[in-house]
């Protein structure tokens, strides 16, 4: 087979199927007979062939797909006017230390954001498939490793954690993470969804109002690089605590 006979299978092939395809897999449909070197050519060359239309042939972490070019996203939201969910602030943070510390413990988590992880965060982002457990830390407990997967690196574009952008660069990780915005379904706002696995109410606060319209990918955690102590509004007032002096912040004598 010559390599535009090729090229036209590889084509047709990777256009029809429903996710990323493997080199392996691609060589299937050779019976072998092309090497994984030349395949990767004719890929390249394929690549170049779509280099000025509104689809793009792209290599992600689990294979090959076509993907429509991010400036084509303006137009193909209309077809789906709809808006969609948001992710609140306190998941996008947990899924940015995930990804820039992994492997972390739930612990590791919380010592960096200062507050408490609501248990329905974590478990949305195993159930979207961007974060799995891949071991257990050996200390007292044995607390659970997360770590992000492949299909986080997939939504994303990316074929390794060695393209996330550098922490020292937040506009970067800003459009990283916006990115997700149209990998598909988002993730709906964890704050209304119940309590936390302790029996108490969840302590990430809901959006406010002026925090509702803005673009939630924007808000990327700055305690990644230095954690910020927890406010009032994250942790609930101890019962026994006693109330402080608004002026100065000392406790008010009591009775």
């Amino acid at each position: 087979m010559n390599t535009v006979d090729a090229k036209r299978v590889l084509e047709t092939a990777l256009i029809c199927a429903p996710q990323p395809a493997t080199l392996r897999e691609l060589r299937t449909l050779f019976n072998d007979a092309l090497g994984t070197d030349t395949l990767k050519t004719i890929l390249l060359e394929l690549q170049q062939d779509w280099a000025l239309r509104g689809v793009e042939l792209v290599q992600v972490a689990t294979g090959w797909r076509f993907q429509s070019r991010p400036e084509m996203r303006e137009y193909l939201d209309r077809l789906h006017p709809e808006k969609p969910p948001r992710y609140t602030r306190a998941t996008i943070e947990t899924l940015a230390i995930i990804a820039y510390r992994q492997p972390v413990t739930r612990g590791d988590i919380e010592d960096i954001r200062g507050v408490t992880v609501n248990s329905l965060i974590i478990k949305q982002l195993e159930d979207r498939g961007w974060v799995e457990v891949i071991g257990h830390r050996e200390t007292v407990g044995r607390p659970a490793l997360f770590a992000t997967t492949r299909q986080f690196l997939d939504d994303l574009g990316l074929q390794s954690l060695d393209q996330l952008p550098v922490m020292e660069n937040p506009a970067a990780q800003a459009s990283v993470f916006e990115a997700l915005g149209s990998a598909g379904s988002l993730l709906p706002d964890e704050a209304a969804a119940g309590e936390d696995e302790g029996g108490g109410s969840a302590v990430d606060a809901p959006p406010s109002p002026e925090d509702a319209d803005s673009d939630p990918a924007t808000a990327l955690p700055p305690d990644i690089a230095a954690p910020e102590p927890p406010t009032r509004e994250d942790v609930p007032a101890s019962p026994h605590e006693k109330p402080q002096d608004a002026a100065n912040g000392t406790p008010e004598s009591l009775p």
